[in-house]
């Protein structure tokens, strides 16, 4: 009797805490990762110009992260960090994919190798049905036409915009007065098949899809991991016809909002379609966060400073929602955690643990699925390192931006690639960066200059 009281109460506190899966199946996983959103850009996360009511839903009923931070500022390498669970420079990645031309100038790989760790291969050889679907920008953009097609990847399925191989949605525009163009003249040279659609619509295009193909995998029986990636918030910014011509006369911040609370709109169709059905309910985890900061002008980061392509906080920190009432801590639904420091390469060791998956053979993240599910408060031990864009010294009217930077503890620093003009700041008291204290900690910068500097100096150069 108390050997079966005892088993009673783990069982109990087991399920309390949430990693109960339907019928022994693998949890369903989707990861969300809006383009150039700022951190403040929720209404859950500040916003008070817009509204964003069904991304705000899933925060009520999850977890939102204050300090997760993505790999880079700017597009391309923050998505090959998310996907690899490694540093984007040891791919060569480190702005964003353009003309090879271009690339080579800035000593890049024309696309991401196709032998990198990616989650999605790793999780299809546990069983997965793997689908990306949005933005991909990892290799086959503008003159690139001889990239690897997505599914080389680890993708069963995919459909992408203009930055991408394989299947795609390419953006069509709708001004004031009704007349139709064309974003990217020359998009069809990166191959059929291909659909023309009003920008306003593709988002819900690419959540269509992404529900036809979760329903399939339902059909099947298999766990899903689906990437839904809409190239919304990015400009240049195109709301529904019918809310254009009003934004657009109120400017670059009302073009944006608008377009954030159609995508949120959007987003809800998603959310609805897996609260739906009970068991997709109880079954599937949703990561929600942005690629990077926002462009001046248009997005914001609240308090923080700097934007996209910035090494400053607005840069780098993304507001981050996890959502799913079979797996996440009853105890901390609808909570914030402000104290746990991670970042977006986790994922790939956090969620490989989650699914009991295999590991990648290469990580530079950390496993903190505890932290994400809301049962633990811990950070990722090891330090988070960047380097800046390398066409992005100056930017937004600010110049000289500092090279590198590091985040360790309550400490950040940023430099130049010879460790010079430090600036120092404790990130725990002052995340907007307002007081450099590099002067009174000697020690502390010095420490962070050698870590930051030999951490770039290993990183493979083209």
């Amino acid at each position: 009797m108390k050997k079966l009281l005892i088993l009673t109460i783990l069982f109990l506190a087991f399920y309390s805490f949430g990693y109960s899966q339907v019928k022994n199946k693998k949890p369903n996983i989707v990861l969300i990762f809006i383009d150039d959103m700022g951190w403040a850009d929720l209404s859950s996360f500040g916003n008070t110009d817009a509204q964003t009511p069904n991304i705000d839903k899933i925060a009520s009923e999850g977890i939102s992260f204050e300090q997760f931070y993505v790999n880079s500022p700017i597009c391309s390498p923050s998505r090959v960090a998310i996907s690899t669970g490694t540093y984007p420079q040891r791919w060569n990645i480190t702005s964003y994919l353009d003309h090879q031309k271009n690339n080579s100038a800035r000593g890049m790989a024309n696309w991401l190798d196709p032998s990198a760790p990616m989650l999605a291969r790793n999780l299809q050889q546990a069983g997965y049905a793997t689908g990306h679907f949005g933005k991909w920008h990892m290799g086959g953009q503008r003159d690139v036409t001889d990239a690897p097609p997505i599914k080389e990847y680890g993708f069963d399925e995919s459909l992408t915009n203009f930055e991408g191989m394989g299947p795609k949605l390419l953006p069509l525009t709708k001004d004031e007065t009704g007349n139709v163009g064309r974003i990217w003249q020359d998009a069809e040279i990166l191959g059929e098949p291909f659909t023309w659609m009003q920008r306003s619509e593709i988002t819900t295009g690419f959540v269509d899809a992404a529900i036809n193909f979760m329903s399939e995998a339902n059909k099947e029986g298999k766990p899903f991991y689906v990437n839904l990636w809409p190239d919304d918030v990015h400009s240049p910014y195109w709301p529904p016809f019918e809310e254009y011509g009003l934004a657009k006369e109120a400017g670059k911040r009302a073009l944006y909002l608008a377009v954030l609370e159609a995508m949120d709109k959007q987003m809800g169709k998603l959310f609805d379609y897996i609260q739906s059905d009970e068991e997709l309910k109880e079954n599937t985890l949703i990561l929600f966060c942005s690629d990077n900061g926002p462009e001046l002008g248009a997005g914001k980061a609240g308090d923080l400073k700097g934007y996209k392509t910035h090494l400053y906080e607005g840069g780098i920190r993304s507001s981050l929602i996890v959502w799913g009432p079979g797996f996440i801590n009853k105890s901390a639904v609808g909570s914030r955690n402000q104290e746990s420091v991670f970042s977006a390469i986790d994922f790939t060791p956090s969620l490989l643990a989650f699914t009991e998956s295999p590991k990648t053979s290469m990580t530079d993240g950390e496993n903190v699925i505890e932290t994400i599910l809301g049962r633990s408060d811990d950070s990722r031990q090891a330090p988070i390192f960047y380097s800046r864009p390398p066409d992005r010294k100056n930017y937004y009217g600010i110049e000289n931006l500092p090279d590198l930077a590091v985040r360790d503890g309550k400490w950040k620093l940023l430099c130049d690639y010879d460790g010079s003009r430090p600036e120092l700041y404790n990130i725990s008291e002052d995340p907007g960066e307002t007081k450099n204290l590099a002067e009174a900690n000697s020690e502390v910068v010095k420490r962070l200059i050698k870590d930051v500097t030999s951490w770039y100096a290993s990183m493979p150069q083209l």
